[in-house]
């Protein structure tokens, strides 16, 4: 498979600041698919080359340090903030009956707390934050640590310009099974490694996770959302809990889950044919009620 981003890329304008994101075009449903902190929208590349070419793929670079605009420095950049900053997009592109696709960053969920989902046809959760585990694992909580520390998020950028640093257990190491390849990677850290204003929005991101308390709260909110859920999780992930799949996919009254061995979190990396063939399958197997077309 490709490491191109298939698509035309473009540029839009909202609240936070610009965003850059790719559209592939097409006439079929509409996904939109996001991703984790320190990288950028290429990893979906593989999953969305095994899509049917009929399916409008859209995929944003959020400002999560692997943007390479930054933001305007009064933007909300809080797990809430750029939460909320999906619907916006959403609405600003004018998006109708959207499956959103998430993995590894689980901010998108925020639409479904607060009942902004007029826009939303189908989610997919991609082993990604859930409940209380924001951000996740010994990686998440180092973000959060170095974002409070003057300096930090600079030094945690510079050595991950190492091979040995981006695949050490218990870090970068444990985000995929496989090696991801290195002119990816380069593309995800150089922005934050060359640029001290992408670094401060990836600051003010780490400094804007709340409490456990308050997630848990938002996470059992969620369950109003009453459209098709598909969580895809990977039972290897040493970052999401395994037992999270099951508790999200019981949360959903059409919640369906589907579990992948052989990766890691960046199941889109590890198992991209597999999980392409699986979101053909949902989105097949949950047509939009014609009352809503």
């Amino acid at each position: 498979m490709t490491d191109e981003l298939p698509g035309e890329s473009r540029t839009v304008e909202l609240s936070a600041g610009a965003v850059e994101y790719t559209d592939t075009g097409g006439s079929g449903p509409v996904l939109v698919f996001l991703h984790g902190p320190l990288m950028n929208a290429t990893v979906w590349r593989k999953v969305v080359a095994g899509l049917p070419g009929e399916y409008r793929c859209i995929l944003p670079t959020w400002p999560l340090g692997a943007h390479r605009i930054p933001m305007h420095a009064d933007a909300d950049l809080s797990l809430r903030g750029l939460g909320l900053l999906v619907g916006e997009f959403l609405e600003r592109l004018d998006l109708h009956d959207v499956t959103l696709v998430l993995n590894d960053w689980g901010g998108g969920q925020i639409l479904l707390t607060e009942g902004r989902t007029e826009r939303l046809a189908r989610v997919v959760l991609t082993s990604c934050e859930a409940f209380d585990n924001y951000p996740p694992g010994i990686p998440g909580r180092l973000l959060v640590v170095l974002a409070r520390i003057p300096g930090g998020i600079a030094a945690l950028v510079q050595l991950l310009r190492f091979r040995a640093v981006q695949r050490a257990p218990g870090g970068w190491g444990w985000m995929s099974k496989r090696p991801v390849p290195q002119d990816v990677v380069r593309d995800w850290f150089t922005p934050a490694r060359t640029r001290k204003a992408v670094r401060r929005d990836l600051v003010r991101y780490g400094r804007g996770v709340p409490s456990k308390a308050e997630l848990l709260e938002w996470a059992e909110a969620m369950s109003s959302f009453d459209r098709p859920v598909l969580v895809v999780w990977a039972i290897e992930d040493k970052l999401m809990p395994r037992d999270h799949g099951p508790r999200l996919t019981e949360l959903f009254p059409q919640g369906k889950l589907v579990e992948v061995a052989d990766s890691y979190t960046l199941i889109p990396e590890d198992r991209p044919e597999l999980l392409a063939a699986t979101l053909g399958e949902f989105i097949a197997d949950t047509p939009i009620p014609r009352a809503r077309r």
